[in-house]
């Protein structure tokens, strides 16, 4: 399934990542089967909103770079993560936000990181309407049961992340949703929140001293991560199995 591009041009800059809806609905968040802090399963509601179809490439943050004349991240001239098209990694949860501020100032329309319940949404392909939600964006089938799953644990995914948009999309038309490398949320991370989480639209804690990610990575054993699974660190961190992929409000994406 290919992403659905958005009929609309940027106002200054002439790039602008292919989004994809995600439709405003209610959806079970958490696992009961998952670890301690994914309970308990409870009912949320999600309004519409944008996701990009791929994670943001060292080709789309080389524009970042060259616009901002901001120091790459660690990696960036290491051959295993320097592919034009593997999402670029090293960047901090601060890097991250920096980019969506500028990729919302060059474009005229409000990018940001996603919040934990707006990926793992997305990430379900609405397979997490009904009584259950599925485990992965396929459903329930364990991912080392995939065709072509070992033998891209065993070439591409080795020494780093592979280029994005290789293997199938979700439901929704989103690449490399629960793989490849963690993908920074905006929330700030609680082991408990979701005790307290509100039912609609939830942004995580006030405060924190670590950020929420989600989605596998190329460096652990099992490489895809099931919908519900949650990680994270603090925001300052560059790891080189971090990386990100960009929302937008829908309200400020398509001009009336």
């Amino acid at each position: 399934m290919q992403p659905t591009q958005l009929p609309f041009a940027p106002r200054v800059a002439e790039y602008v990542p292919a989004l994809v809806r995600i439709p405003a609905g209610w959806f079970l968040m958490g696992c009961d089967t998952g670890q301690d802090n994914e309970r308990p399963v409870h009912r949320v509601w999600v309004d519409e909103f944008l996701l990009a179809a791929c994670q943001v490439t060292n080709a789309d943050y080389g524009r970042f770079l060259r616009d901002t004349a901001s120091l790459p991240p660690p990696f960036w001239g290491d051959p295993k993560f320097n592919h034009p098209e593997q999402p670029v990694v090293g960047v901090s949860w601060h890097e991250a936000i920096r980019y969506c501020e500028w990729l919302s100032a060059s474009t005229g329309r409000n990018f940001r990181l996603p919040t934990e319940a707006e990926w793992e949404r997305a990430a379900r392909g609405g397979k997490g309407d009904a009584d259950a939600g599925a485990l992965f964006p396929w459903g329930d089938a364990p991912p080392q049961s995939l065709p072509g799953y070992a033998g891209r644990c065993a070439s591409s995914w080795k020494t780093g992340p592979e280029p994005v948009g290789r293997g199938e999309s979700n439901a929704y038309g989103l690449y490399n949703i629960c793989d490849n490398v963690h993908e920074w949320c905006s929330d700030w991370y609680a082991p408990d929140y979701y005790a307290l989480s509100p039912e609609r639209n939830p942004r995580g804690p006030e405060t924190g001293d670590r950020r929420a990610s989600r989605g596998g990575s190329w460096r652990h054993h099992i490489k895809m991560s099931r919908c519900a699974a949650r990680s994270s660190i603090p925001p300052e961190f560059q790891y080189a199995d971090y990386g990100f992929r960009v929302a937008c409000d829908v309200a400020t994406a398509v001009p009336h």
